[in-house]
């Protein structure tokens, strides 16, 4: 197919319908498919601004006219949809125009000595996807997700993530025993015991351990912690929300080795 060699598509009982609806809407149908759905133009651009190329590039039947001078050639197969099926496909309260399909990546090994940022059971997609931005902010590379947790390439954690999957190595579906490759020392957040964390020399690289919202970090897991620390919250609530807390904690490591290197200048 040409750059200029589009597909036009008007019945809804088109296959690739079929497939983004089943995408768009069931949060583990990547790992059947092999394949995601990015709605919207700023997740699309964040993949190609990290040189992913999509299989399938979809537009709307209205955008599609002023969009080609940018797009077109922007995957090997270009489809356009009528308004009202893309519509249709959409998980959004206002649908996008545009979205990618792309080949889901395999799963990389585990990189002993990247910073890194483990997921234990964590069950709500706007926790993790809020988490893997601020992995990709604050130089967190890897990503490990431990079984239980949710999909990380699901819909909601991708809308969540605003782009930051692109930036980082994701790792999930995994045993704690995938661990045993990491040579950075552990650390686990605790609201009861530990170093204060605006006290504390954290060593970097390290993994931060991140656990599920209610139970909070396993016993397992919390075994192999190296550390453990606490964050100071001086207006008394019992616990923070498990997003809120890993941005603080990964903000710590950052600004400490920011500090660090600057002082060895």
């Amino acid at each position: 197919m040409s750059v200029d060699e589009v597909s036009h598509v008007t019945s809804k009982d088109n296959p690739l319908l079929k497939e983004l609806r089943k995408l768009a809407h069931d949060p583990g149908a990547y790992r059947k498919a092999g394949r995601i759905w990015l709605e919207g133009d700023h997740l699309c651009r964040a993949a190609r601004e990290r040189g992913v190329r999509p299989a399938v590039a979809v537009f709307a039947e209205s955008l599609w006219p002023a969009a080609r001078h940018e797009w077109a050639g922007a995957a090997p197969k270009t489809v356009v949809l009528a308004d009202a099926l893309l519509a249709g496909v959409s998980g959004l309260e206002s649908p996008a125009p545009m979205g990618f399909v792309l080949d889901l990546p395999a799963r990389p090994a585990v990189e002993a000595a990247s910073p890194t940022v483990v997921l234990d059971r964590l069950q709500d997609a706007g926790n993790v996807g809020s988490i893997l931005r601020s992995a990709a902010a604050f130089g967190f590379a890897q990503v490990v997700a431990l079984k239980g947790t949710a999909a990380l390439w699901a819909p909601k954690v991708l809308r969540a993530g605003m782009g930051a999957h692109f930036g980082l190595r994701l790792i999930e579906g995994v045993e704690i025993e995938a661990l045993d490759a990491l040579e950075v020392p552990l650390i686990a957040t605790s609201s009861h015991r530990g170093d204060w964390l605006h006290r504390a020399e954290l060593p970097f690289p390290c993994a931060w351990l991140m656990g599920h919202e209610g139970q909070g970090v396993s016993a397992a897991l919390e075994a192999r912690a190296a550390r453990h620390v606490r964050i100071a919250q001086p207006g008394g609530e019992e616990s923070l929300n498990v997003a809120a807390a890993a941005a603080i904690c990964l903000y710590a490591s950052a600004a400490g080795a920011d500090s660090e290197a600057s002082g060895r200048l």
